[in-house]
Formats: structure tokens, sequence, C-alpha cells
């Protein structure tokens, strides 16, 4: 653990010192912990909250789980999640804004600049990327799982020490309601400036096959279903399926999991329910049978107004 920090620190002060300044505002939303925390609903929520101001955002992303990753490359219509990752391909869609994937975000933000009309770049992930200066940094804890033991890896779930979080902008703990007059137990030692809960809701499947058909969830209160995810955080998603009170066959796959038809033919003419973001990659062979959940972010709107005061900092700093 102690050799995994110093290496880290010594990789972060060296990224520090080429860290340059970029052409475009730039939001970051990442995490600390590995595994999934939500970072691709709140990036989506971002991204409509900035175009009901005004704004038109666009996305850097590294598209983990793509087989390609040519640097930096716009995504379109036809992009694949086999060949750029599944979560650019799901935020391209929900979105409609321009979405880079690059293992540079440096080179991402300057691809944008000069190729599309954007005013502010929103990156999914990258906390620990720090040759990339960011004007705003976002973090998401889960609410369970939290900072777990506390540790780096290996000894813990950690890609950075618990006080990276005094150093963002604000702090967003996933599917929990905050009680300011008992804080949470485990974020007492690291106290943290604007900390915000985010909820994660969904209460509609979505066909794959026949995109527009929807279906309540309520609507399959007491079925059975079989539950498929290829995620990093898998219980977070079967257990908003059990409060609606579907029954669930479980099946697992590891996170950004490539799924083959094979995986899915469970031939009892059962429903077939996933999240939106492993749904994108099983549209090429899909069955009546197959459902997906997609996710919106709720957040209490004195965030909504600390990021516009934020952007609205930095174009007053750009003027004088």
């Amino acid at each position: 653990m102690l050799l995994y920090c110093a290496l880290h620190g010594l990789q972060r002060w060296k990224q520090r010192r080429h860290r340059s300044k970029m052409p475009l505002p730039v939001i970051i939303v990442g995490n600390l912990s590995v595994g999934g925390t939500g970072k691709t609903p709140l990036v989506i929520y971002l991204v409509n909250l900035l175009r009901s101001a005004g704004y038109q955002p666009a996305i850097i992303t590294r598209g983990y789980g793509g087989s390609s990753h040519p640097s930096p490359i716009l995504l379109n219509k036809d992009s694949l999640s086999a060949e750029v990752g599944d979560e650019p391909v799901l935020m391209a869609r929900r979105t409609g804004v321009p979405v880079v994937v690059g293992s540079d975000r440096c080179l991402d933000v300057q691809y944008l600049f000069l190729h599309t009309d954007c005013d502010v770049v929103i990156s999914d992930d990258g906390l620990q990327h720090y040759r990339l200066q960011a004007d705003i940094e976002v973090a998401v804890v889960d609410g369970e799982r939290q900072l777990g033991n506390g540790y780096c890896l290996p000894a813990g779930p950690l890609r950075e020490t618990p006080k990276r979080l005094q150093q963002v902008d604000a702090v967003l703990l996933n599917n929990s309601v905050i009680d300011h007059a008992k804080k949470n137990q485990r974020l007492d030692h690291y106290p943290v400036k604007n900390l915000f809960s985010v909820l994660f809701i969904g209460d509609t499947l979505r066909a794959l096959v026949n995109k527009k058909t929807r279906i309540k969830l309520k609507g399959l209160k007491g079925k059975t279903v079989h539950a498929v995810t290829g995620i990093g955080n898998p219980q977070r998603f079967y257990r908003s399926l059990e409060q609606a009170g579907l029954v669930l066959i479980k099946h697992s796959f590891p996170d950004h999991y490539i799924f083959k038809k094979e995986d899915l033919q469970f031939f009892d003419g059962r429903k077939i329910v996933m999240t939106e973001k492993d749904a994108v990659k099983c549209e090429r062979f899909a069955l009546d049978t197959m459902w997906c959940l997609p996710i919106d972010a709720q957040i209490n709107p004195v965030f909504d107004q600390l990021i516009f005061d934020k952007l609205h900092s930095l174009q007053q700093q750009i003027k004088d």
C-alpha cells in the first residue's frame, strides 16, 4: 500500500509539472475508488443542466472496454461499443452532444476546441489524470461502500488517499440521503466542502428491439425476470428491481463484459432486464424479451447553482 501511494504521488508530481491550461473550461467527474459509483448518469445530468442554461457541452472519456482507441476519436451514430466502449456510446445516444474517446485527455480537449462548437468540456473520469488542468472537480462516492477501509490499492479500494476529497469542488454521495445534523461516519475523518446527495432514479423499462416501447417497473411486480449485469457494482441495480417488487434470477458478469448471444439464451420466455450501459452491447442480437432500465440523476439545485457560479467566475476571469 505504501509503495502504491509513493509511486502514485511521484506520478502525480511528474504530470503536474507538464500541466497546461486548456482552451475550454473543463469539468471533471471522477471518483477515488475502483468499481462503479455512478459517474455516467452524473455526466449525462451535467450535460442536460448546462444545455438548459445555454451552454454547448461536450464529453471526453477513456472509453474503457473498447478494442480500439485512436486518440482522439469523435463518436458518430455508427460507433460500436466493441470499438469505443459501452459508456461512450451510451452517453452519445442519451445526450446527442459530441463525445470524444482517447487516452490523452489534453489532446481530446484540443480536438474538441478545433473541430466542434462546444464551450465547456465534461471529462468522464479523470481525477487522477493530473496533466489535465480541471476548472471544476466533482467526486462521486458510493453511498454504501463509501471509502471502504480508507486504504489505497492493493490493501483497499482507493486510487488515492481520502484527503483528495478535500481538494475537489463538490462531493456527491450517491443513493444516500445526507443528514447534515449527523454526518456520515466514514466521511467524518475527511471533512469535505459542498457535500451533496445524488439519487439515481429509474422506474420505466425500455425495449431493446423497439426503443419506443416502454413499461413501468411497477407493472411487473411479483413477476420473475432474468436480471443481467456487466457492471462494477451490480447490487445497486438488483436492489432497484427488487424494491419495485420484481423476483430476480441474477446473472452477474464482469465489469465491461462483452456479451454474446449465447450468454442470454435462457429459453423460458421470461423478460431479460439489464442496465442501459449493458444494453448498448446487446442490441446487435436483441430479442423481444430484452429490456433495459434507463437511470436519471436527481441532485439538490444548490449543486446546480454551484456549477453555474464557478463557470460564471471562469468567464469573468477570461474577460478580465
